[in-house]
């Protein structure tokens, strides 16, 4: 008997799910502040991973083996039908397949409760017309690459109706789908996707190097990648979740896993929740962040135009306009956003980091280049730890609310450092549109709250910017404000420091917003060359205005 090694699924499971601290606090650790860093949950994880889902193994002497052979294939096996270069597999089992299918295809029909396993050993298929492996009917599909085999699957460049569904991909699923095993596997996408599941994506291990012409990954209902190496070049999203129908689903989750993604759309995309345990990911959109070139109080630009201006066009722009625009961020959910852990190197040519709804990071390692904002949320957005390396960007961090427990931060931005507003901003799931950059506005909602950390901050605009209320109860700030008419703290609301060490270079923290003639209404241009006459830790209230 032949099995692959494994670990049992429950003891995997479990470390799949036991997030690392390399170069960070993990999520259940505690920050070099001494709080203890929890975990968050924005999807219900516990079922997400079956225990044959993580077990990749198989029985090669009761396996049904399917040869390929050129334009034709051989097998013995009544469950299967071949029709010239078509496999058709009947039946639930596992089907060994093995060597090369010059222009063909693997297809399951399989009955509604049938679970099929198919085994790619050494195998290459490449269909010049349709699916190199089509899941037609099954409950479920699982394609597993056998230990230490190198795998091929491809489209010639076009799709022709096989049926009355869109076929539109390397491997296209009607069914649940699974990818698992040690292999490696090799796609290639001349047109469509690379994968699609019309129902549930889950992908438990294996080697992937993935080049579509749109989509590289792609579940309707959801995504969840347990672990895996993934190296994908996409014309569109490289990882995408998205159920048009029902906006509980559209999840994307990943425990682990090491990603290397260049996409001309969104690095990483869901239209629902989005879950990050842990991983490595490398991520890069469009012509990355140096495509955009960036002035402070701009406007949004497309794809490597300028962000000059400073107010909004004088046309609205119209429906098909938005639809047409290209979204370029790194990872991007419109439902809830969380991170618990991980290593995250994203140059973006929009936001880096994007949540439609409310964000938490509660641990991880990030290194943000934008065109845009490196981290935006259009609701609440909360920073439990981390640390953070900012070099390019418009907006640092921005949210309807920020707050900031603890961690480092080292940011440079064209604009504000951070900056806490009101309504939602012109960059959400459809992408860009060329509006105002900043359309926040005051908002009881808005504040920045900040109990700890380590900030450092050059900015061309403010430093720190609250359309509400800002509070420092602990935490280091050094703040830079290089920009004429702008301060390094600035605030609409009530502005109190507990106890936070804050140094600037235009003394704002005594009275933010008046130093720079910003909100507050003040008239006394920043000073310059890195002077810093304001260091103040004890408790100041002071409304803006006053």
């Amino acid at each position: 008997m032949k099995k692959t090694p494994f670990k049992p699924a429950a003891v995997l499971l479990c470390a799949l799910l036991t997030l690392s601290g390399c170069g960070t606090q993990a999520a259940g650790e505690t920050s070099p502040s001494g709080i203890t860093v929890t975990t968050v949950s924005a999807i219900d994880t516990a079922s997400l991973f079956s225990d044959r889902d993580l077990d990749p193994t198989y029985d090669a002497s009761t396996a049904v083996s399917i040869q390929l052979s050129g334009d034709s294939a051989v097998c013995d096996s009544d469950a299967v039908t071949i029709d010239g270069s078509q496999v058709i597999i009947g039946a639930e089992g596992v089907y060994l397949l093995s060597g090369t299918l010059t222009d063909g295809q693997i297809v399951v029909n399989a009955g509604e409760n049938d679970k099929v396993q198919l085994v790619l050993s050494g195998a290459d298929i490449t269909s010049s017309t349709s699916a190199a492996i089509y899941a037609l009917e099954a409950d479920k599909v699982f394609i597993t690459l056998a230990e230490e085999t190198e795998n091929s699957l491809a489209n010639g460049g076009t799709y022709t109706a096989i049926d009355e569904n869109n076929i539109d991909a390397v491997i296209f699923a009607k069914t649940d789908l699974t990818l698992n095993g040690s292999g490696s596997l090799t796609i290639n996408a001349a047109a469509g996707h690379g994968v699609v599941s019309k129902d549930d994506l889950v992908i438990t291990g294996g080697s992937y190097t993935i080049t579509s012409a749109s989509h590289g990954l792609s579940g309707k209902d959801s995504v969840a990648i347990a672990g895996g190496t993934f190296a994908i070049t996409a014309g569109k999203d490289g990882i995408h979740s998205e159920n048009s129908d029902d906006p509980t689903l559209g999840t994307l989750y990943i425990a682990d896993g090491s990603f290397t993604i260049a996409a001309q759309g969104d690095a990483v995309s869901a239209e629902g929740a989005l879950q990050i345990d842990g991983g490595t990911f490398d991520l890069y959109t469009g012509d990355g962040s140096a495509s955009v070139e960036l002035t402070s109080g701009s406007d949004p630009g497309q794809m490597g135009g300028r962000r000059g201006g400073g107010t909004a066009p004088a046309e609205t722009p119209t429906a098909e306009a938005e639809e047409d625009t290209v979204s370029q961020k790194g990872i991007k959910a419109e439902g809830t956003f969380a991170v618990n852990n991980g290593t995250f190197t994203i140059d973006s040519v929009d936001d880096c980091l994007h949540g439609g709804g409310a964000m938490t990071i509660a641990a991880g390692t990030f290194t943000l280049s934008s065109g845009d904002d490196a981290v935006h949320c259009d609701a609440a957005l909360t920073i439990r730890s981390g640390s953070f390396a900012i070099p390019y960007c418009y907006e640092g961090i921005e949210g309807l609310s920020i707050t900031i427990e603890d961690g480092t931060f080292d940011i440079v931005s064209s604009d504000d450092g951070l900056n806490a507003a009101g309504g939602a901003d012109g960059s959400g799931f459809g992408g860009f549109v060329a509006q105002e950059q900043d359309t926040f506005s005051a908002d009881s909602e808005s504040f920045i709250l900040i109990n700890g950390g380590l900030l450092t901050i050059v900015s061309t605009g403010d430093c720190v910017d609250s359309n509400g209320a800002l509070t420092i109860n602990g935490g280091t700030l050094d703040l830079t404000c290089n920009g004429s008419g702008n301060t390094a703290l600035d605030c609409d609301g009530t502005y109190t420091n507990n106890g936070g060490d804050v140094t600037t270079n235009d003394g704002s923290e005594q009275n933010p917003g008046q130093m720079g003639g910003g909100r507050g209404g003040g008239t006394g241009a920043p000073q310059s060359g890195g002077e810093r006459p304001g260091r103040q830790t004890q408790q100041t209230q002071s409304p803006a205005g006053t």
